[in-house]
């Protein structure tokens, strides 16, 4: 046999290192050629197919324009401008088009991603092949790709399910993710024409952004600032709004329960762009609430209230508009939860004399919040990345001419103007990073301190 090392040496733990330090000369070969411990072990589909990507891969890698040329250009993500050149045979200028930052990147980490993918595989043809040769020396007979698939039916039916929506989840979401935040670390925009060719800065772009001295810093703090005060305020006015309405509603004493929370909610079913727009228009200078009110002699003729054209109003109309949009969602999630209050705690409670004050306090919240936090800081993170409200309602107004952002700008719609309207994708790309990283943040700590996270067992 060829593999002169294996016999009489039993099988250890299947990694890498045991099948080299166990396997023979066939298994340490399989490491230039895949399959060939599986080509030898008698499983020839399956040696083929291991030998079928090593061959591939090496195909993609080695064309003149294939990975590993994107590789080669992916420190200096290209050099050559687009230009014209004199063609002295033809007596003509050629326009050449140059080097194209944006695929070098996009080729580029493409290939790093094959070459981890092609490294995994691999290794996996390594101790795939030692195990076949083992079975062949134990028994006789290695697993049949017959056998494969029944397992992959049966024992490893998880890999056979998970295998599918994992390999979707890296091409259309993590290669994405990726290839945009290494944007940030370029510098990709139209401020000095590197909209075709650019080059890495590395952290420069976050320096900046993060520095109170410069006019990118100031305008990310200020408006990471009002992000912060607006999630606070829309999710917790939601929320204690929200809950003040639904105990009313749920009262013995009220008539017509479901009417009342039919009218509150039927806000749910018109879509929500269709009432921020009606809103904004009701709203604007010469919008239909300004008329009513000069109407009615509440504010002197041709003195419109400024709902969308300063700073403090602007804030606090997107603020209360909001109260009406989202406190319908309230109300259902705590109609659900206060039917569900353990009626006997109530009852206790009255014994030893309780008001309904102190059942509020001591039984209704706690629960509430026990069962409401994953919610209340899904609510949050959500709010932070309301795009529709503050684009639909005032579109980042009030803004001064030198700034980019707005006095009601969100990080979201700062991201969206910066990157759609003025093509600055570094600095978007930025934005889009440590917006990431505050809900993470905030998600985390405020979830890890809950009692829905300390005690999901149950509430007590």
């Amino acid at each position: 046999m060829f593999d002169a090392a294996l016999p009489g040496r039993k099988e250890k733990s299947a990694t890498l290192i045991g099948a080299f330090k166990n396997g023979g000369p066939v298994t340490w070969l399989s490491s230039l050629m895949m399959g060939l411990g599986n080509l030898f072990a008698g499983q020839i589909l399956r040696g083929l197919l291991f030998l079928a990507a090593q061959v591939g891969f090496a195909v993609y890698m080695l064309t003149p324009q294939g990975g590993l040329h994107y590789l080669r250009m992916l420190p200096g993500l290209g050099e050559q401008a687009q230009g014209k050149v004199w063609n002295e045979a033809e007596g003509i200028y050629e326009y050449v088009l140059g080097d194209q930052s944006q695929l070098i990147l996009l080729y580029g980490l493409v290939a790093v991603l094959l070459s981890v993918t092609f490294a995994l595989i691999w290794r996996w043809s390594v101790i795939d092949g030692y195990r076949a040769l083992a079975q062949k020396r134990a028994g006789g007979k290695a697993d049949t790709m017959k056998a494969a698939a029944k397992r992959l039916l049966d024992s490893n039916i998880h890999t056979l399910l998970m295998t599918p929506p994992l390999a979707a989840l890296l091409i259309f979401t993590v290669t994405p993710l990726v290839y945009m935040m290494c944007m940030a670390f370029t510098n990709y925009s139209t401020v000095g024409g590197h909209l075709v060719l650019f080059d890495w800065v590395g952290f420069e772009n976050f320096r900046n952004i993060l520095s109170f001295g410069s006019a990118a810093g100031r305008e990310f703090w200020g408006v990471l600032s009002w992000t912060l005060v607006w999630a606070c305020f829309a999710t917790f006015l939601n929320f204690l709004l929200g809950t003040l309405l639904a105990m009313v509603i749920n009262r013995k004493s009220t008539r017509l329960k479901g009417f009342w929370r039919g009218c509150l909610c039927v806000t749910i079913a018109v879509p929500q762009f269709v009432s921020l727009l009606a809103i904004r228009t009701m709203l604007q200078e010469n919008g239909v609430v300004n008329m009513l009110l000069e109407q009615w002699g509440l504010i002197p003729q041709d003195t419109a209230l400024p709902f969308f054209t300063n700073t403090t109003w602007a804030r606090a109309s997107v603020i209360l508009i909001n109260l009406w949009v989202g406190i319908p969602y309230t109300i259902l999630q705590v109609t659900g939860i206060l039917k569900n209050v353990p009626t006997e705690q109530y009852e206790a409670a009255r014994l030893d004399g309780a008001g309904a004050v102190q059942q509020f306090r001591k039984i209704t919240l706690p629960y509430m919040l026990f069962v409401m936090t994953p919610y209340l800081i899904t609510q949050f993170t959500t709010n932070i990345n309301n795009f529709n409200v503050i684009y639909l309602l005032t579109g980042g107004a009030p803004q001064s001419i030198e700034n980019t952002a707005g006095s009601t700008d969100l990080l979201i719609t700062w991201l969206y103007k910066l990157s759609v309207d003025q093509q600055k994708y570094n600095m978007a790309a930025v934005i889009g990073i440590l917006t990431f990283l505050v809900l993470s943040v905030v998600s985390l700590v405020t979830y890890r301190s809950s009692g829905s996270y300390k005690n999901e067992e149950g509430y007590n």
